[in-house]
């Protein structure tokens, strides 16, 4: 596929997705590239460490974030870094956000690809926008909790046995594995009926947004499952809560953690990483990549001599 002017081979490598959150809040670097001579070098470096794409976001997204940023903040806050990027970079610009508005903005300063953490689910103009300025798109897995989509069964039972299922469940699911694959599935749809191209769509699971501990494990875990879907796959576990919670450190220790995710990514067909820490995720998958080559090169070796 092409995002921007490069050309991704989503079937045979994995590409690494370096993050730049232009934010004052965000969960793991907040404030720490608000400022663009600091921006820009950690731009550069990430380049230098094997950066494919770059992910700029103005918003957080973190756990308990109420989605209430004016799209005039948040445009304030990325066009001038895409710009700054674009003028001084050759590198493809992903810009993180679910704003129709802000996308439109952003592509118009040199995003070459809109990453909406809503699946096109949020705004009603999202794939429309995408559609019409050919860009590329990734669509990540997300739900409101039941009693936020209006969900009629919760919304008129009361008794603590409703509740206690509420609870349990917040989300709704039924079947889980198969309900993110569903769910993606529905956000495939609009982009199709808004006529993005099929060669202009990447899927991520949402590791970390409207799921449980468990339920983020078990989507790394399955990431095959949404092979099935026909799209490349990003996986986004960079720093977070699931790293945190299985190795009880806090989000300033979770590398090795992070890199453990990566490699499982590999294995189960990811095309995209998303990630803080590009030099050792780079490095990690090269390494990966290297054994499986090897692997490879003895069977087809076997074969041969059998043949």
């Amino acid at each position: 596929m092409k995002i921007g002017s490069r050309e991704f081979d989503v079937k045979n490598q994995v590409y690494v997705m370096g993050i730049l959150n232009v934010t004052p809040d965000s969960f793991s670097d907040g404030g720490k590239w608000n400022s663009m001579d600091r921006a820009l070098a950690h731009v550069e470096e990430m380049l230098a460490e094997g950066m494919d794409i770059l992910d700029i976001g103005g918003e957080s997204t973190r756990p308990g974030s109420d989605y209430s940023m004016p799209a005039e903040e948040e445009l304030e806050r990325v066009i001038p870094y895409i710009e700054a990027v674009k003028t001084r970079f050759d590198v493809p610009i992903s810009l993180d956000t679910y704003k129709s508005r802000v996308a439109e903005a952003g592509i118009a300063a040199g995003a070459d690809m809109i990453n909406d953490i809503w699946g096109l689910k949020w705004d009603a103009r999202m794939a429309q926008v995408i559609a019409d300025h050919d860009v590329a798109c990734c669509l990540m897995h997300n739900r409101k909790k039941a009693e936020q989509a209006g969900n009629a069964v919760w919304d008129k039972e009361s008794n603590s046995a409703a509740t206690a299922q509420r609870d349990a469940n917040p989300y709704g699911y039924s079947n889980f594995l198969r309900d993110v694959a569903s769910d993606l599935a529905q956000s495939v749809e609009l982009a199709r009926k808004a006529g993005i191209g099929e060669e202009r769509i990447i899927l991520d699971p949402g590791v970390g947004f409207a799921k449980s501990y468990e339920q983020n494990l078990r989507i790394i875990n399955h990431l095959e499952n949404l092979q099935d879907l026909g799209y490349p796959i990003l996986l986004g576990t960079s720093r977070k809560s699931v790293v945190g919670l299985t190795l009880d450190l806090p989000v300033t220790e979770r590398l090795e953690g992070t890199l453990v995710t990566t490699v499982m990514g590999l294995l189960k067909g990811c095309a995209f990483v998303r990630v803080h820490d590009v030099k050792e995720n780079v490095r990690a998958i090269r390494m990966s990549q290297a054994i499986l080559r090897e692997e490879k090169r003895q069977r087809n070796v076997s074969e041969e001599k059998l043949g």
